[in-house]
């Protein structure tokens, strides 16, 4: 089975195990060097007192070949070799052979030691050679010598260590693995939970654990997630049943037109029936291309942003607009912006043709300029262009300001159908605003609704 198919358990595991193994077998080579280290230097000292001893007879004089019992204790192969370079006495072992080495120590040292491998020793392999220089008619070098320790210079030591690395390796991974479940255990709770929730209960919740750390924090996140889309898939119901009425109603008046004329052909008056019908053709265009307009919105397709003068395009939006009542324009000049111009021209003429739909008898039109840093607004610090219209109608209710704002809401019916609204001119106006990085909302007024655009301005 390849890595990438391991449960997260299997990895921190395997991970863990390999990790934890590495530094034991570090920790168990650097501690059997130590050992190697310390028992050589030891041994070593032990090949230095033979030879010592050896000096001594040298240095009195009484040199004997074979050499004179040594300790038990510290029996060594020893030689000795006159300032001729001739080996003139030996332990036993050594007898007739030539010299196990051929350094000596340089002065002002009196001794010096040497690893000496495929020597004159019967033993065979490599031995530990310490030279000590002894002054006598001469400088004449006494060789002792002992076999070089192995690496594992206690195989207790090394059989210990490696039981302990494989004990422990398989300790730390198995309580790294088991440590590792019973942390996933509340993510396992969570993805069954998860996998339970259809679109018919979206009100379910997974599991949050007690403890406040990272699975506390998805499980809130995952909480979350799935209430704004429970909100979303709420709206989508409300749209889609909100849109079947609007387009029913036009659909209906057409079809019952269209058979009216049908059960009498020879009484239809073509024109008057292509009268009847248009309105509710209109109707339908209408719907489409405000429906077109938000879905493009909600994906957030992208727009061409230019530098435009809001004055400009403000000023021929009311001037192309029929106006139903009276328009009082309160423009500042020059006051330019950052966006597309098709959809602030939209977003321009659904606030004013809402105003003329309800205003009494005027809608007044304000665009100024004002200073960022009163709205304590990161996205106005540079300045704010201010797009106000108001009407002098019956107004809207406090309580009913973010109300209205909601897709396919219309405080009065009757009266918005009668006049042609469908309830979408305003969420698509305040989607607008924020695409730009505005704000629309509706503030307080002396009479009739007060609708306040606010854009960041370009300077």
């Amino acid at each position: 089975m390849r890595l990438e198919q391991c449960s997260i358990r299997g990895r921190i595991a395997l991970f863990t195990g390999v990790a934890v193994g590495a530094l034991c077998i570090v920790f168990s080579t650097l501690l059997l060097f130590a050992f190697d280290r310390t028992a050589t230097q030891n041994l070593t000292k032990e090949v230095t007192a033979v030879g010592e001893l050896t000096a001594y007879y040298v240095d009195r004089g009484e040199l004997v070949n074979p050499l004179p019992p040594i300790p038990t204790n510290l029996i060594r192969p020893v030689q000795v070799v006159d300032p001729h370079g001739q080996v003139v006495a030996a332990t036993k072992d050594l007898q007739h052979k030539p010299a196990m080495a051929h350094f000596v120590p340089k002065s002002p040292q009196r001794v010096a030691s040497a690893v000496v491998c495929h020597s004159v020793f019967t033993s065979g392999g490599c031995h530990i050679v310490v030279a000590q220089r002894v002054y006598r008619d001469g400088d004449w070098t006494i060789y002792s010598a002992a076999p070089a320790l192995p690496f594992y210079v206690y195989p207790g030591v090394t059989t210990i260590l490696i039981t302990g690395t494989i004990i422990f390796t398989i300790a730390v991974a198995y309580g790294a693995r088991h440590t590792v479940t019973r942390s996933l255990r509340p993510v396992d709770a969570i993805r069954a939970q998860l996998d339970h929730i259809r679109s018919n209960n979206l009100g379910n919740r997974v599991p949050v654990p007690v403890a406040e750390d990272e699975i506390f924090r998805l499980a809130r996140s995952v909480n979350q997630t799935l209430d704004r889309l429970e909100d979303v898939l709420e709206q989508q119901r409300r749209f889609c049943s909100d849109a079947s009425h609007e387009l029913r109603t036009p659909i209906t008046a057409i079809r019952a037109q269209v058979e009216d004329a049908l059960l009498a052909p020879e009484d239809v008056d073509l024109t008057k029936l292509c009268n009847a019908v248009l309105p509710s053709v209109e109707r339908l265009q209408s719907i489409a291309s405000d429906l077109l307009m938000l879905t493009r919105l909600d994906a957030g397709v992208p727009y061409e942003r230019q530098v435009i003068d809001l004055t400009e395009l403000v000023a021929k939006e009311l001037k192309n607009h029929q106006l139903g009542r009276k328009v009082v324009q309160c423009l500042t000049p020059d006051v330019m912006v950052l966006g597309d111009r098709s959809r602030l021209g939209q977003l321009v003429r659904n606030l004013v043709q809402n105003a003329q739909r309800y205003a009494s008898s005027t809608v007044t039109v304000t665009l100024r300029r004002g200073d960022g840093a009163t709205l304590a607004d990161p996205r106005f610090l540079r300045g704010v262009a201010e797009l106000e219209v108001l009407d002098d109608g019956i107004g809207i209710a406090a309580d009913q300001r973010e109300t209205v704002f909601q897709r396919f809401t219309r405080l009065d019916t009757a009266r918005s159908r009668d006049t042609g609204g469908i309830g979408l001119g305003l969420p698509i106006a305040r989607q607008i605003a924020e695409s730009h990085g505005g704000t629309l909302t509706i503030q307080d007024s002396e009479r009739g609704a007060r609708f306040v655009v606010r854009l960041p301005l370009h300077i």
